[in-house]
């Protein structure tokens, strides 16, 4: 039995997208994935707010976090920890050579601008890594903010994000905020099937890689810039997910980006709410994911058979991840859910728990 979806990805896909997806095969270098891939990057580059350059990697994200250390830094980066997928890019760097710090906050708690600012003052530092929405606690961290403070303060420091799980629920204007890489696997907010990540990069960021050795291939910047201007790739394609993405883009703007963050919002909202009534909310609420909401188990309730039962129903949720496992329960509300499927959710566990 099929369940819906309200995990942090993969999350739910509607039929038009899967149909999207079952295409004629086209090659991909005839003019006609040029011309599909043109209409995804200029779509891409308006929703996101850019001028700068988009590519489309047949990757998860996890590999262009790396292509983005690999292509932006040199020695020194400064890393920011508030949960468990913010850790991910201090083991990138790592494992890559690279000397790092780390702001590491109690998990629920969010990076905020005056802790970047305070490491950054020390200097030496080429970039700053930041996970824009922590799907492990809930937290989304103010990559606006930061953004501006570092494109004021520091100018020579490159800030890279991981907008995994926010992109596509929520507004992100690359420019204006000073974001030089900010990256995103589809199969979350957008609401396609795995397998592809969206990736922006500003010309500083591009003009920095050429400087930067030993970037590798297949996620070096200026190898994929070489191929961008003709509308292409290095390598093949996953053509199937550029032509949903392509289609996923045009139901984006027919909804309206700004209703669809609302929309957002309201599902964040309801289950907020709920969640304050039954249970509590984990983490700060002054910085509360948009797309996902981890809900604090107080009442020590068996989640794993919560989910089974949830299952029987046709719906599926997420346990606390890593040290939050049984503790939490994660409720996502991103994509092409509506408010309608939320309440019907939490209605469920109502029913199962005897709330």
């Amino acid at each position: 039995m099929y369940k819906k979806l309200f995990i942090p990805g993969p999350t739910h896909v509607v039929d038009e997208i899967l149909e999207a997806m079952a295409m004629p095969m086209i090659g991909h270098r005839d003019t006609l994935y040029s011309d599909l891939h043109g209409e995804v990057v200029g779509k891409l580059k308006k929703f996101l707010h850019t001028d700068g350059h988009i590519y489309l990697s047949t990757s998860s994200s996890t590999g262009m976090m790396e292509g983005s250390i690999r292509n932006l830094v040199n020695k020194k980066v400064l890393m920011t920890d508030c949960g468990a997928f913010s850790k991910r890019w201090a083991e990138i760097a790592e494992l890559n050579g690279k000397d790092i710090e780390v702001i590491k906050v109690e998990m629920g708690q969010a990076i905020t601008p005056e802790m970047v600012d305070e490491y950054l003052s020390k200097g030496g530092f080429e970039a700053v890594c930041i996970t824009h929405n922590e799907t492990s606690t809930g937290v989304m961290n103010p990559i606006k903010e930061i953004g501006t403070l570092v494109k004021e303060k520091y100018p020579d420091v490159m800030v890279l994000v991981d907008a995994v799980s926010s992109m596509a629920g929520t507004d992100i204007k690359v420019d204006e905020w000073g974001l030089d890489v900010v990256l995103a696997g589809t199969q979350k907010a957008f609401a396609l099937p795995p397998g592809l990540c969206v990736v922006t990069v500003s010309d500083r960021a591009l003009e920095r890689s050429a400087s930067v050795e030993n970037k590798g291939y297949y996620f070096n910047f200026e190898v994929l810039e070489k191929k961008a201007v003709k509308n292409q790739t290095p390598a093949t394609p996953a053509i199937s997910l550029v032509n949903a993405l392509n289609v996923q883009m045009d139901r984006i703007f027919a909804e309206g980006p700004e209703n669809r963050f609302q929309r957002h919002l309201d599902m964040a909202e309801h289950v907020r709410s709920w969640t304050r009534k039954n249970f509590a909310l984990y983490s700060d609420e002054n910085y509360l994911s948009p797309t996902v909401t981890n809900v604090h188990n107080t009442r020590e309730i068996d989640v794993v058979a919560l989910n089974k039962a949830l299952a029987e129903r046709g719906a599926m949720i997420s346990n606390g991840y890593g040290a939050l496992k049984g503790k939490c329960f994660r409720i996502a509300h991103m994509g092409d859910l509506q408010l309608a499927d939320l309440q019907w959710l939490t209605d469920q566990i109502d029913d199962i728990l005897g709330l």
